[in-house]
């Protein structure tokens, strides 16, 4: 046994699983393009206050979950946990407000977070994002839950149901906050200590709780539907006349809030049909507010964060067939003195007409190195012997159906390749 493995809350992606990976983000990739959305990457570290200033305190992301670090400069560097902040700060820093708007992004990084693994969730994990910066149109909301919907589709998880909410906006939200802490105060004893703490500092936050006990003293809290301004009420209407009319179905959620300060308005998630919030599969929000809680102006936002851990485990677990592993078109055996060379020749020839191929390395019997072909999946067998080599001949041979005839290298070459 090796002495080292992975830490905790990591993963090895084995070949066995990357037909799965490039099944997902390649439909996440086609289906960002189709709707207009261009790649960008950020780094996977940042100023530790670009994230506690626009994370919120009281989150978990900022109280639990960030790697923080010093270089050697002491600057207070973290490994990224989420990857909205990150766009919009290149959106500033490279002046992306004076390209036409709204600006629209995607991207697939790592993000990182110290939290308690779970089934399909790591503290190093995957996630494809979408953002569309510079506009408050409902429609763009819209827009990236219909981009959500049409990529689970094309994988085939039709089922996921959409969960959404609006939680208003810095206008109209300090009055449900203020309702919403005078309830939870009037049930401290009831809730966790951890949500008693979150009440005093950042009352939203209890309402994205996993505490049971702190989940069942929120049944009759205020609803954050009832306290929105006509701005805000104007938007829901129209992100849900929006839904009704490109046809997805959806739920409203009170207790919906996501788990970032810099959200406003409307929030929404995509989850199975059982297994509750924490089977949550991906989702996402509108995030007017985040450029300013950056230092900037007032910019609006709105994208959404997916888990591809978290996709992959759904695909897998309703047996959803995905591409196969790539198996080489041809595996080139070999035996007797030379063979190898002119084995390793064909192959060489064979990679450069774009034919997939593999040969045969070490010492190894004739038997054996068919048995290596199966396992790979090969559909053919290219077998060099000494009466091939003294004729310079291959014998190809059909997986399948086992006819075999003998050929030149050139013919080999000519009939995969054609």
């Amino acid at each position: 046994m090796a002495k080292f493995s992975t830490p905790r809350g990591t993963q090895d992606i084995l070949p066995d699983d990357w037909p799965y990976w490039t099944f997902a983000l390649r439909h996440a990739e086609q289906v960002a393009q189709l709707f207009g959305y261009q790649r960008i990457e950020t780094p996977n570290f940042a100023e530790t206050e670009l994230f506690a200033r626009t994370s919120g305190l009281g989150s978990d992301v900022v109280d639990k979950e960030m790697y923080n670090f010093r270089d050697r400069d002491g600057n207070s560097l973290t490994l990224r946990p989420e990857g909205t902040a990150p766009v919009m700060r290149a959106y500033l820093q490279h002046g992306m407000h004076k390209l036409p708007q709204p600006v629209k992004l995607y991207y697939v990084e790592r993000m990182y977070r110290y939290a308690a693994p779970q089934r399909g969730r790591y503290r190093e994990h995957h996630q494809f994002g979408c953002e569309a910066i510079g506009l408050e149109d409902a429609y763009l909301d819209v827009e990236l839950i219909a981009l959500l919907h049409e990529w689970h589709g094309r994988m085939g998880l039709q089922d996921l149901e959409l969960h959404v909410n609006s939680i208003g906006d810095k206008r109209c939200r300090p009055d449900y906050v203020r309702a919403l802490a005078q309830y939870l105060r009037e049930r401290e004893r009831s809730l966790s200590e951890q949500d008693r703490g979150r009440m005093e500092r950042n009352p939203l936050r209890v309402l994205d709780s996993k505490d049971a006990a702190s989940q069942a003293a929120l049944n009759d809290a205020p609803r954050t539907l009832d306290y929105l301004c006509d701005a805000c009420r104007e938007h829901w209407s129209k992100l849900l006349h929006g839904l009704a009319l490109v046809g997805i179905a959806y739920e409203v959620d009170h207790r919906l809030v996501r788990g970032l300060d810099y959200y406003t308005r409307t929030v929404w998630e995509f989850m199975p049909p059982t297994g509750g919030a924490q089977s949550t599969v991906d989702g996402g929000g509108r995030y007017d507010a985040l450029s300013e809680a950056m230092g900037g102006p007032p910019i609006p936002g709105v994208g959404f964060g997916a888990g591809v851990e978290r996709i992959i485990l759904n695909l897998k677990d309703r047996n959803i067939c995905v591409d196969g592993k790539q198996a080489p078109t041809v595996y080139v055996a070999h035996r007797g003195p030379g063979a190898a060379e002119a084995a390793l020749l064909l192959v060489m020839r064979l990679r450069k007409a774009n034919v997939a191929a593999d040969m045969a390395f070490g010492a190894r019997n004739l038997g054996t190195q068919m048995k290596h072909a199966d396992t790979l999946e090969a559909k053919f067998a290219a077998i060099i012997g000494e009466e091939e080599l003294a004729a310079n001949r291959v014998t190809l041979r059909n997986l399948e159906t086992g006819e075999q005839q003998s050929m030149s290298p050139d013919e080999v070459l000519q009939a995969l390749s054609s």
